[in-house]
């Protein structure tokens, strides 16, 4: 399967699986500690969250996989993401990773759970949430409008979510078809992106919306498309600086932070096992450098 490392800039085509001895956190050796971070999603999107664990933590390492091959996760049914994201995490697992980040709100929404019940007494388990709590508090009784798949949106974990800030903000929920087609085909901006995003905002324009926040990790990839066509005056949010941090913290909890003092590196792996989206994906990396 093609793979894009960024410090080294080469190709490789190993599938090797490693089994992992389960340790106690606070008695790791140093192998344990250089170990790579899993990350993954249905597709490219979950990069715009691997920009921030890198630029939080650049002396790991990390492998990427992306299942393009079955993007988008958020029209499937409940059992097919399931599904999809347990296959997701033993690919990572094969890899003796050291901490799987899911940087996607579907299958985070559809299985965190699950994977935790599997993984976490051997290494941490991350997810990713919508970043509701900065967007309400943006101004007093705001607007806050989430866009989403439609699985994130109907999961009770998006639900349950949304009520502890009800009370704060006026939150309505905007399902978005289509939306992560552009990314996967590396349409980042453009006349046919910016005219299917008026489309999609066109309902909420005579009411105001104060705050908006990006509940899929493909969407901040597009963020400077959806920010031109809301305008200046609409905040935007989205969870990825958020899951960085929270996973920074799990290592430390789980005494797996790399003691490397030279830059890591980063792998990319994609289920369509097309050159193009690891060239895609590096491209989107190195956005965060611009």
């Amino acid at each position: 399967m093609p793979c894009w490392n960024s410090n080294q800039y080469e190709e490789r085509t190993d599938r090797g699986v490693c089994k992992i001895e389960e340790k106690k956190a606070g008695n790791r050796n140093m192998d344990e500690m250089q170990r790579p971070i899993g990350v993954f999603d249905s597709g490219v999107g979950g990069i715009s969250v691997l920009r921030e664990l890198v630029a939080l933590m650049p002396n790991e390492n990390f492998i990427f996989y992306g299942d393009s091959k079955n993007a988008p996760y958020g029209t499937k049914t409940l059992e097919e993401v399931r599904k999809l994201t347990l296959a997701d995490a033993e690919y990572l697992r094969s890899r003796n990773v050291k901490a799987l980040v899911v940087a996607c709100n579907t299958a985070t929404s559809a299985a965190i759970h699950i994977l935790r019940e599997k993984y976490q007494k051997e290494i941490p388990v991350i997810g990713i949430e919508p970043a509701l709590k900065p967007a309400v508090s943006v101004k007093e009784n705001s607007r806050v409008l989430v866009m989403a798949t439609p699985m994130t949106l109907r999961e009770k974990k998006f639900h349950n979510l949304m009520q502890k800030f009800q009370d704060q903000a006026e939150i309505i929920s905007l399902p978005c078809p289509g939306l992560v087609e552009f990314v996967e085909r590396g349409e980042l901006s453009g006349e046919a992106l910016e005219h299917f995003l008026k489309n999609l905002f066109a309902p909420y324009q005579e009411r105001k919306v104060d705050a908006v926040v990006l509940g899929c990790t493909h969407y901040p990839l597009v963020r400077k498309t959806i920010q031109k066509v809301l305008g200046s005056g609409v905040a935007v949010f989205d969870g990825g600086a958020g899951t960085a941090r929270e996973t920074l913290h799990k290592l430390k909890e789980y005494s797996l932070v790399s003691d490397a003092v030279t830059p890591g590196t980063v792998q990319f792996y994609n289920s369509t096992e097309d050159q193009a989206m690891i060239e895609l994906s590096k491209y989107l990396l190195e956005q965060r450098k611009m």
